[in-house]
C-alpha cells in the first residue's frame, strides 16, 4: 500500500522532522546548474531559447568549473534569478558589489 509523504513524516518525530527540514534547507541552498535549472522547471533547450544560444552550449555551460561573471550572471537571470557575489569570512559575510553594474546581455 502507498503511503502519502504527509502521513510518513506526521509519524516522524519533531527531532526527526526538524532534521528533515535543516537537511532540505541545506540542499536547496547549494546546488549546481544543472539542478537548478531543473528545480525551476526549465530543461536546456528552453534556456537555450532565452539566452539565444544552441542547446549544447547550455549543456557544455554546466559541465563547466570556470567561467566569467557575466556569462554566469545572463544564465542566472535566464531563470528568473539575480547574481550575488558574496564572500564568506569567520566573522560575517561581504556582498561584492564590483558586479553590480557589468552588463546583463553579454552573450553567453
Amino acid at each position: 500500500m502507498t503511503n502519502k509523504f504527509s502521513e510518513l513524516r506526521s509519524r516522524m518525530s519533531p527531532l526527526s522532522q526538524a532534521r528533515a527540514a535543516t537537511m532540505t534547507k541545506t540542499m536547496l541552498a547549494e546546488m549546481p546548474l544543472n539542478e537548478l535549472r531543473q528545480a525551476r522547471g526549465l530543461s536546456q533547450k528552453m534556456l537555450a531559447e532565452i539566452l539565444h544560444v544552441q542547446q549544447p552550449s547550455i549543456a557544455k555551460m554546466e559541465r563547466r568549473t570556470d567561467m566569467y561573471l557575466s556569462t554566469l550572471r545572463s544564465h542566472i537571470e535566464a531563470m528568473g534569478g539575480q547574481l550575488e557575489v558574496i564572500a564568506q569570512f569567520p566573522e560575517g559575510s561581504v556582498k561584492i558589489n564590483n558586479f553590480s553594474d557589468l552588463e546583463s546581455d553579454v552573450a553567453v
